[in-house]
């Protein structure tokens, strides 16, 4: 593989703080943040070892306890929960928001898109900066700069100020999701990352269906602006809660490479670093752009089934209130927090059966725990909750259960999906995730802007029938990643080994940092 790696990657120094987890550094100039041979490499077992899924290396992750691991994954998860939360959570007050600026429920829904655009803007900025200067101080910044926004939306005293309130607030919430599923990639094994990242997912997954829930009680007893204070509330807490409990956990800060190199080189190189650009030539590599098409399909249809309930369900079952039809998102919800005891572990187990049956671990195995959610399930229960809906067939009972069955279906899908791009390329985890959320939440802001014309135009049942479609294709996108990945994958490794190479006189030349880097 790439650069050989020392003996004693993943010990602490005594120069290491208590809370800081490094593997040994590369030479070459500006290299070491590849990793190709790093931790996640998949070599076998060290010969005396007991167990079967241990990996050459996995010692590295075994620098933080069990609880403390939990502890990270909890603070984390619940920080990732409030830029979904606060995407969906003004939905049940569309109406009240529109009435106080003088607008149209479907312009207010553009912000919501315009929210969901800085979503996926967020990861392909944060990501980059995270592998630079790591994970603490880029999640503290934009924790801080989250509380202030929510403030500023809170007391938003014109329509246009509202939209660019939103639209920034998304820009640093999002990083929280980023930064959680590249912590995990840093503290857990990836025979246990899809454990974890279950429960990661739960916050991302369930905020978006409480959310309008809580706006709904909210806004029929209380002003919209409340929602607001609300999240402020959430994102103090999640500050303080990251400020006192969550250490640095990235195993090699880029910057650390260029401390004895000179400031003009050290300027040029980090530019080149964080590069947004960077992120999406990951897109080359066929099997994370199709594993980015099925989580941008999982993402479409979350949000076009979450975006139009008010507007689609209220006249279907005469409900009068924003709370009545806030009820209507608790199934989705309680169905990604049932799949948050499953999904992730059912991740793992199927990583662990593949090994068993091949003797070794392959990345593309964990596609396979997703297929049959991403394939049949969902896509089953989009077109039951549709067309029961757009034929009046089976009063509430029928969609609230097929709203139930697809939340479950989501959490089983999307941890395998994430912990993918943290497996497929060792040491380019958050950048790799960050060109995966890129595309979803563009899908999600494409949903969200265009789900309420189209079901005016065509109604909820074809729509629905559009969502299953896209949900199909991606599956059949998957299987072709999971027979194919592998040797893509290689080839893109071929690639990097031969980049690292180079001679240290040429790398000074060009001290930039290509995608592979």
């Amino acid at each position: 593989m790439g650069a050989s790696k020392d003996p004693q990657s993943g010990s602490l120094s005594a120069g290491d703080t208590a809370e800081t987890i490094k593997p040994a550094r590369d030479e070459a100039l500006f290299r070491s943040g590849s990793h190709v041979s790093g931790p996640d490499a998949l070599e076998p077992p060290p010969h005396d070892s007991k167990d079967q899924y241990h990996e050459a290396g996995d010692e590295v992750y075994e620098r933080l306890s069990r609880r403390r691991k939990t502890l990270v994954v909890a603070v984390l998860s619940f920080c990732a929960l409030q830029s979904p939360i606060s995407s969906t959570s003004v939905l049940a007050a569309t109406p009240e928001v529109a009435k106080e600026y003088g607008t149209t429920g479907s312009i207010i829904n553009i912000s919501n898109a315009a929210y969901m655009v800085f979503m996926g803007l967020s990861p392909i900025v944060w990501g980059p900066m995270s592998q630079v200067f790591g994970r603490r101080l880029v999640t503290l910044i934009t924790a801080a700069a989250f509380l202030a926004l929510s403030i500023g939306t809170a007391l938003a005293p014109n329509l246009a100020a509202f939209f660019v309130f939103r639209a920034i607030t998304a820009f640093e919430g999002t990083a929280f999701i980023l930064i959680g599923a590249a912590s995990i990639g840093d503290i857990y094994r990836p025979t246990e990352r899809g454990t974890a990242m279950g429960w990661f997912m739960s916050g991302t997954l369930i905020g978006p269906a409480f959310g309008p829930f809580l706006g709904g009680i909210i806004v029929t007893y209380s002003s919209w602006r409340s929602i607001f204070w609300l999240q402020t509330a959430l994102a103090g807490t999640g500050l303080i809660g990251v400020f006192f409990l969550v250490p640095e956990t990235i195993h090699h800060k880029k910057i650390d490479d260029l401390a004895n190199h000179g400031r003009k080189d050290r300027i040029r190189a980090v530019l080149g670093m964080v590069n947004p650009l960077r992120v999406l030539r990951w897109y080359r590599c066929l099997n994370l752009l199709l594993v980015a098409g099925a989580s941008s399909a999982l993402v479409w249809n979350m949000y076009s089934l979450l975006t139009p309930i008010r507007y689609v369900l209220n006249p279907r079952f005469h409900l009068e209130t924003p709370l009545l039809s806030g009820l209507f998102y608790l199934a989705p919800g309680c169905g990604y927090l049932l799949g948050t005891f499953g999904g992730g572990r059912w991740a793992d187990w199927t990583v662990k059966r593949w090994i068993r049956k091949r003797g070794s671990r392959v990345p593309e195995d964990r596609l396979r725990s997703a297929l049959p959610f991403v394939g049949i399930v969902i896509p089953g229960c989009v077109l039951v909750y549709g067309w029961s809906v757009d034929q009046a067939k089976g009063g509430i009972p029928l969609p609230v259960i097929a709203l139930f069955l697809q939340g479950v279906g989501q959490l089983f899908a999307f941890p395998s999906l994430n912990t993918y791009c943290l497996d497929v390329v060792p040491g380019q985890g958050a950048d790799v995730a960050a060109a995966n959320f890129f595309l979803r939440y563009l899908a999600g802001c494409l949903a969200s802007a265009v789900v309420l014309p189209i079901i005016q135009a065509v109604g909820v049942g074809w729509f629905s029938t559009i969502s299953a479609a896209l949900m199909v294709v991606s599956a059949g996108g998957m299987m072709l990643a999971i027979r194919r990945g592998d040797s893509w994958t290689r080839t893109l490794k071929v690639g990097q080994q031969a980049a690292s190479k180079k001679p240290p006189q040429a790398q000074d030349q060009h001290p930039s940092i290509d995608v592979e880097r």
